[in-house]
């Protein structure tokens, strides 16, 4: 895993599931320079919720995860949520998903998208 800030290699977890599935959409997208990015908002029925989204830029301060050629970027104030999270994606009788197990998440919801 690479990092591109100056935090620990391993401020966010990118598990070659995930990175593999975004690739996967990436290449059907056929924009090479597309980033996954990672971020927290407030709301949802804990209080923040996750979100993903494609972005072709990388802003001052963003931490950087590359995992099988993949970018994985999240903005300085989401980080402080996202420390030690692993982001996977999961495919199994629910569905196909992407999952944040987030050891800073003190309560979660029952859908696994809103956190305290």
């Amino acid at each position: 895993m690479e990092s591109n800030n100056n935090l620990n290699t391993e401020a966010v977890i990118f598990t070659d599931a995930a990175a593999m599935k975004v690739g996967t959409l990436l290449t059907e997208e056929e924009n090479p320079s597309l980033n996954l990015r990672v971020y927290v908002t407030g709301g949802g029925c804990a209080g923040f919720q996750y979100g993903f989204s494609f972005d072709e830029n990388k802003d001052e301060g963003d931490t950087e995860v590359v995992k099988r050629g993949v970018r994985l970027i999240v903005d300085p104030m989401s980080i402080q949520y996202l420390m030690g999270a692993e982001i996977d994606f999961q495919e199994d009788l629910q569905g196909a998903r992407f999952v944040i197990k987030n050891p800073n998440a003190t309560t979660t919801c029952s859908c696994g998208s809103s956190f305290l």
